[in-house]
Formats: C-alpha cells, sequence, structure tokens
C-alpha cells in the first residue's frame, strides 16, 4: 500500500526511524517483501558505485546505493548514499549515510530518511530473520547468544535476536576493547531486567562459542575469530562485520561444518570467508544452500536435523534498504493522518 502521492516530502531523523521500526515490525516486513515472488523479480539493484574523494580527505570515498520496483505494493525508488571518512576518527563518526525515497510512478522525491540509523536496524533485521528461519524447526529450542564485537551493530544485533528468537535467556558478550563489551552487557541489563547477559574476557571466545546456540560476529576482523571445531551440534552461525575479500570473522573448519546460507550473491563475491574459502578448495558455490529469499518463500529446506549446524554470511544489499524505507515511510505517513 503506498501512502497517497499528495503527502508532503517528509525527514525522518534517527530518532523517529528507530521508533517507526521496531523489529517485531521490521523483522516480518523483511520476510514478506523477500518472499513475495513477484517482488523478487520486480526489484532493481544494481551493484553499489564507489567514488574515492581524494580531494575531500584522505581515503575519503562515496558509495551509492540505488534500487527500485515497479509494483504496485512496492512503488518505490530508493537511493542510499554513504560517505566514508577515516580521518574523522575519533572526532566524529567516519561513516555516514542517507537514503532519499522517491516515488516509482512520477519520480517524485517523499522523504529523506537517516541512512545509518536505517542501515543498522535493517543489518540486525536481516540476521535475526535468517536465525529466527534457521533455527525454528530444532526441538530443543536455543537459549543462549553469544555475541563478538561490541559496537555500533551489536545491541541491534542482540534486541533483533531477542525479538525474532524469545527463546534466548542468555547473552554472551565478547570484544577486544573490555570498556565496550562492558558498556554493552550494562546496557542489556538495563533494558532486560530478566535477561542474564555476562561480559567474556578477551581469552574468553572459543569458551562463548563452546557455549552458544547463537553466535553472532558484527567485527573488523582480518582473522578467524571463531573456530569452527567448537561451534555445538545444532548451533547457528551468523557472519555479518566482514565486506571485502580481506576481512574473516570464522575458519574453515566452520564453514566445512556447517550448512552455509548467503544473504545475497554478493557475499560470494565480497565476504572474506567466502573468497578465501572458494580460493582454497574448501567451498564451492554449489555447495551454498540458499539465499534469505529463498529461505523466506521456502523455495529451500533449511534446517534439517537438530545437531546440523547452519551458517549465515550477510554484507548487505540495497533491496533492504528499500524494503525498510518503504515501512519507515509507510508508517510515518499512517500516523501523520491518523494524528
Amino acid at each position: 500500500m503506498a501512502a497517497p502521492p499528495s503527502h508532503p516530502f517528509v525527514y525522518i531523523d534517527a530518532a523517529a526511524l528507530h521508533s517507526l521500526l521496531p523489529f517485531t515490525s521490521l523483522i516480518p516486513h523483511l520476510r514478506a517483501g523477500l518472499a513475495h515472488p513477484d517482488l523478487s523479480a520486480c526489484i532493481q539493484c544494481p551493484q553499489r558505485v564507489s567514488f574515492p574523494l581524494p580531494t575531500a580527505a584522505p581515503s575519503a570515498a562515496l558509495l551509492l546505493m540505488p534500487s527500485w520496483c515497479a509494483h504496485p505494493s512496492l512503488p518505490y525508488l530508493a537511493l542510499k548514499a554513504v560517505t566514508s571518512f577515516p580521518s574523522n576518527a575519533p572526532r566524529l563518526p567516519s561513516v555516514h549515510a542517507a537514503v532519499s525515497l522517491f516515488s516509482a510512478a512520477t519520480g517524485a522525491p517523499l522523504a529523506s530518511i537517516d541512512g545509518t540509523a536505517l542501515t543498522l536496524r535493517r543489518t540486525a533485521a536481516v540476521s535475526a530473520l535468517a536465525a529466527s528461519l534457521l533455527l525454528s524447526s530444532r526441538s530443543r529450542p536455543p537459549s543462549v547468544l553469544a555475541l563478538a564485537g561490541a559496537g555500533a551493530l551489536a545491541p541491534y544485533l542482540a534486541e533483533a535476536h531477542l525479538a525474532a528468537v524469545p527463546s534466548i535467556s542468555r547473552v554472551l558478550v565478547w570484544n577486544r576493547t573490555r570498556a565496550k563489551s562492558a558498556a554493552l552487557v550494562a546496557r542489556l541489563r538495563e533494558s532486560h531486567p530478566g535477561l542474564a547477559v555476562e561480559e567474556v574476557d578477551g581469552d574468553g571466545m572459543d569458551e562463548a562459542v563452546s557455549a552458544a546456540d547463537v553466535v553472532s560476529c558484527a567485527t573488523g576482523s582480518r582473522e578467524p575469530i571463531v573456530r569452527g571445531a567448537l561451534l555445538r551440534p545444532g548451533a547457528h552461525l551468523d557472519l555479518v562485520g566482514s565486506f571485502t575479500p580481506a576481512m574473516r570473522e570464522c575458519d574453515d573448519d566452520a564453514l566445512r561444518r556447517g550448512r552455509v546460507f548467503i544473504d545475497f550473491e554478493a557475499a560470494m563475491e565480497e565476504a572474506g570467508e567466502l573468497v578465501g574459502a572458494v580460493q582454497r578448495g574448501v567451498l564451492r558455490r554449489e555447495d551454498v544452500a540458499g539465499t534469505l529469499s529463498e529461505l523466506a518463500a521456502g523455495t529451500v529446506v533449511g534446517r534439517r536435523s537438530d545437531d546440523e549446524i547452519t551458517v549465515f554470511k550477510s554484507v548487505g544489499t540495497a533491496v533492504v534498504d528499500l524494503l525498510a524505507a518503504q515501512l519507515a515511510y509507510e508508517t510515518h505517513v499512517a500516523a501523520t493522518k491518523d494524528a
């Protein structure tokens, strides 16, 4: 249901976006959109384009991620612009983003949306959606979540998994910088008083992996953090952090032991774990069991047994930006009409 074209142009800032996209709404919305056969065929998502900006700042870059669809249930065009200015640190964030939403019917601008907040929420929602789809058939409900990384994305990954997998009752938090893991532990304890939240020391990641039903990694690591040999039978491994061939959050054993799923085909070219595994002969493209869209649609089999280990690797694409922007915009318009 598209908003009326006569609705005035709107700006949705970060605070408003977090309110408009609770995970209890965003996760089912992404599932429905990705599973819809007509939408899957209709959505256009060209490869992201990157422009170096050496005259602006050292190593600065501009990335553009467009997507659009003309289907009546998704009549939008979205363009996410991302700026990367590494020299900003530590004074300012090094990455900023904005999403511009247009009507696919007329080209008229509809909204400007905080792209950083949207990216955090949709990335976490994608991971949680995959976890729920790949854990739902387990006869033993998962109860322990281990988080590797305590950066900006980590609290959203925790919240999204708690929303999608409500049987989780214990969260283990590991980060190389103890101050960050301690801050995340305090935040989760405050927002979830009945949840057991524990900080894992710097040498304790192996122990956390061995104890967890779900392991979610969001780091910039170039060396494996998760050792596949330690994953318990029936575990689910979520890999979010790597987005270049040089980055890697798990070793080859995790991919050998696990049944691998990806969010989109781009993961095969961008994710260091997969690119390296293919080069080393550990993994073939045909070994990848399916994409998130196929999982959501039920066209591929998810978990096949209680003891099967599953691995989900995401790199993100503008498809989920478009779906998340749609939900934020239409929810905002509906609330404005009702006010």
